[in-house]
């Protein structure tokens, strides 16, 4: 059941908003169908759950050209009563960290919630610090939600809370089109790709392999799947509508990893609660 106290605070406070195409609504409420899914279906199960946001933003988006305004998906999960015992909000932007600051401390007083500043690569030491580990008859969770509309997480900074027991929700989204194509980030971005990936091996492969933007696109996310189930994450991969003009594609796809929930259930449950979806392998695909 949502609380409808805290939708009060989502509206225009004079302090900056996120722009945002309308498919970023849609994603962020996808997302807060599995934040909801997972917290829900972990009740009663662990001790403690913490949601931690790596890329929270300033907290509130806007739509349109009346400024409908939203929450991010923390700040969305903050306004629900879910089984959620602490929040973690990670920004590495200065003024967004400010601002998101300033919305929490006015409007979520007394919630129990962390504010860390920097880039989450840097800050996985501090992260740990707050997630109670698993010990004995006492049990913890955490949903992570990786959104940075680029390739800023290292997969190694991933690996690391993937081992104190995170289960990650990823949209794989970045600026593609015309002018930002496949052979740009190839060619200017060699170093950001091969981190985000995971090996020197991985972009070799992918460099190799490519000739479209969407075909990189595909591409990109097999082979960081592949990479989580070699990592002993369970992984699903769906497929969500796209028009966009940062992102000109017809699809993107939102990975959920996790090694203590079984994410094709929980990807069903999502599918029939509206919001049509599908396997990465066995569904549609953008044609190469």
């Amino acid at each position: 059941m949502v609380d409808d106290r805290p939708q009060q605070f989502f509206y225009d406070d004079g302090f900056p908003i996120t722009a945002a195409e309308r498919w970023i609504k849609a994603k962020i409420e996808i997302l807060g169908q599995y934040v909801s899914a997972v917290a829900m279906g972990l009740a009663g199960r662990v001790d403690d759950l913490v949601l931690v946001e790596l890329f929270t933003g300033n907290g509130l988006f806007s739509l349109g050209a009346h400024k409908q305004v939203f929450p991010g998906v923390g700040l969305s999960a903050l306004s629900q009563n879910l089984p959620i015992t602490k929040f973690v909000f990670c920004e590495r932007d200065p003024e967004q960290y400010r601002v998101l600051k300033i919305r929490v401390n006015r409007h979520f007083r007394g919630s129990n919630i962390i504010l860390l500043e920097g880039k989450p690569e840097d800050l996985v030491e501090k992260i740990k610090m707050y997630i109670p580990p698993t010990k004995g008859r006492y049990r913890s969770a955490v949903i992570g939600i990786c959104d940075p509309f680029s390739f800023d997480m290292p997969f190694d900074a991933l690996e690391k809370l993937a081992d104190w027991g995170f289960s990650f929700l990823i949209p794989f989204t970045f600026a593609i089109n015309d002018r930002i194509d496949y052979r740009y980030y190839l060619k200017e971005h060699k170093d950001r790709l091969v981190k985000y990936l995971g090996s020197q091996g991985d972009f070799d492969r992918l460099q190799q392999e490519t000739t479209s933007n969407s075909q990189f696109y595909k591409r990109m996310v097999q082979c960081y799947q592949n990479n989580m189930l070699a990592r002993g994450m369970n992984g699903s991969v769906s497929i969500q509508r796209l028009e966009s003009g940062l992102m000109e594609m017809p699809v993107y796809y939102i990975g959920f990893f996790s090694r203590i929930l079984p994410t094709k259930s929980i990807q069903k449950e999502i599918e029939e609660g509206g919001h049509v979806q599908y396997d990465l392998f066995s569904g549609p695909s953008p044609a190469a």
